[in-house]
């Protein structure tokens, strides 16, 4: 995940965060956690990179319309990550502050 965007952690949070979502269901949490329309010219082709890293899998739902999953890999990458995270944020809180 070293090599992702700020906005494609984004956009994987999103997709961990739900049960299969399509394109538009992640384009509104990513709306409602950011606070700024997000474009498709902006969601299409960074959902495209990660799952191209093989981070995320796009299945079809119908014909106009795609899930998007996490894969083994991606949980994992998740999984590094987060022990990355942990050892330089452990034990802060906001009473912290």
């Amino acid at each position: 995940m070293y090599d992702l965007t700020a906005f494609q952690h984004d956009v994987l949070y999103a997709i961990a965060g739900q049960d299969e979502p399509h394109g538009l269901a992640i384009k509104d949490e990513l709306e409602n956690y950011c606070e700024i329309e997000i474009h498709h010219d902006r969601l299409y082709p960074n959902l495209d990179e990660v799952v191209n890293k093989g981070l995320v899998e796009k299945g079809e739902l119908d014909k106009r319309t795609n899930y998007y999953a996490v894969t083994a890999r991606g949980q994992r990458e998740f999984e590094a990550r987060r022990e990355w995270e942990d050892q330089y944020v452990d034990g802060f809180s906001s009473s912290d502050e």
